[in-house]
């Protein structure tokens, strides 16, 4: 028989943090608000890097930072923590995310995932071929991947702000094409701009992913013991000439799917627990030792209610969403507009080119080719989205930001051309966000006509 659940009043002040905390909580899972975090964080790097304390902008990135231990210390700038460390959790929430999507999502059956496979293809494809048709030259051509990537916070949260009329459909493809450019995008970082490999450290990475397994296979669930194999695989990556940041795509895709294995179903610990607690805690002398035991096994099936891969990437996706993504923009946003000599050829070509192949290329090739494989028979738009629909899709994927700053950092070692495709980076997705506003604006008013 249940017993009936006793209630009791809590100090006005406490109850109305709750609220408060509560709102907060929501607000910080509204994904158009992640997009708009985000462009202000890029706008204050920009009116920063353009301001009178433009020195000081600089000068702050290249603050020297250690860690280390005793004579083992390993110092870089900051700026090589937030590119190099903190974008490796932003890569291990899209590892998970890609992990889930290939488990439970658009990703998991072949009919399902075929059609934004092909759009995301023909979304790379495209803003390539624009690029290095204005950038032939061997130095700015290796920029040709800068404008082939989705920035989903923003993209998604574009979407958000065009309200419900939009149908779900169009957001679950947006998603999923973005996701897949996530994939295509780290394939690019691995194979294109990594470079001479030093085969040691592949020794220390795959040392680092066996310790992994090993957790795994004894069961540790806690996300925390994972954190000194995540480092080893990260530090054998940097080893090794490749991007460290690629360790944080391996994690996420190893992240089980399923919830550590238990002789009690986690609801059924759940429930015994709180039976034992209620008659402890209602007996007349309490035995804190007596308690203490049930109320770990009740933390453990509080924690495998859900798969580690659900339960870490909702955890992480506030803090990547909100600190390091805006961390990231500020750090890297910040392109003095006066430093940039557009009347020369290279940098003016790869500004046009990046620009161009955002706002034009991507929408194009996502178009084309969803058309091309469509006509032919072989796959078909999913219901609710339309070929309007799929031209939002188009327009939004081309804001490129994140993923693309990132490439470009990794693309061009020349200033110049480093600071001409930021450039054209924050201008494409900037008139890409603004176009597919427009166009989704009057979509939305045909759908209610």
């Amino acid at each position: 028989m249940r017993r009936p659940t006793q209630r009791h009043q809590i100090p006005p002040a406490q109850s109305v943090a709750q609220q408060a905390f509560a709102a907060l909580e929501r607000f910080f899972h509204i994904e158009a608000v992640s997009g708009i975090v985000l462009l202000v964080a890029a706008a204050i790097a920009l009116a920063w890097a353009n301001s009178p304390y433009a020195n000081s902008y600089q000068s702050l990135w290249h603050l020297p930072v250690s860690i280390g231990f005793g004579d083992l210390v390993f110092s870089q700038s900051l700026h090589f923590w937030i590119n190099d460390g903190l974008m490796t959790v932003f890569f291990l929430v899209v590892g998970m995310e890609v992990r889930r999507e290939i488990h439970e999502g658009a990703l998991s059956e072949r009919k399902q995932a075929a059609l934004p496979v092909a759009a995301a293809i023909g979304g790379v494809i495209a803003p390539a071929l624009i690029f290095l048709a204005l950038n032939l030259d061997p130095v700015r051509s290796r920029g040709w991947a800068v404008p082939t990537a989705t920035d989903i916070a923003f993209a998604v949260g574009v979407l958000a702000l065009l309200g419900n009329s939009i149908h779900r459909n169009v957001r679950i493809f947006l998603l999923a094409l973005a996701v897949i450019d996530d994939v295509i995008a780290v394939l690019i970082i691995a194979v294109f701009y990594s470079g001479g490999l030093d085969p040691s450290g592949f020794l220390v990475a795959a040392f680092g992913v066996l310790m992994v397994f090993g957790l795994q296979r004894i069961g540790a669930g806690s996300a925390y013991a994972y954190v000194l194999p995540g480092a080893v695989v990260w530090s054998g990556l940097l080893m090794t000439g490749a991007h460290p940041t690629l360790a944080g795509v391996a994690l996420g895709l190893m992240t089980p799917v399923r919830s550590m294995p238990m002789r009690e179903h986690p609801v059924d610990v759940v429930s015994r627990v709180a039976e034992e607690l209620r008659d402890r805690f209602s007996a007349a002398k309490r035995d804190t030792q007596a308690i203490a035991r049930p109320l770990r096994q009740l933390r453990v099936a509080n924690r495998e209610m859900l798969p580690p891969v659900v339960r870490v990437q909702s955890t992480l996706h506030p803090w990547v969403a909100f600190g390091i993504m805006p961390i990231f923009a500020l750090a890297n946003a910040g392109v003095t507009v006066g430093g940039v000599d557009l009347s020369t050829g290279p940098t003016s070509l790869v500004l046009l080119g990046v620009a161009t192949a955002l706002v034009i290329g991507k929408p194009l090739g996502i178009v084309a080719i969803t058309w091309l494989t469509v006509r032919s028979g072989w796959l078909r738009l999913p219901p609710g989205v339309s070929w309007p629909g799929l031209w939002l899709v188009g327009f939004l994927a081309g804001i490129g930001f994140t993923m693309s700053i990132f490439i470009a950092l990794l693309a061009f070692p020349d200033q110049e051309l480093l600071a001409a495709a930021k450039l054209g980076v924050l201008l494409g997705s900037l008139v890409a966000a603004l176009v597919g506003l427009g166009w989704g604006a009057r979509y939305a008013r045909t759908l209610k006509a």
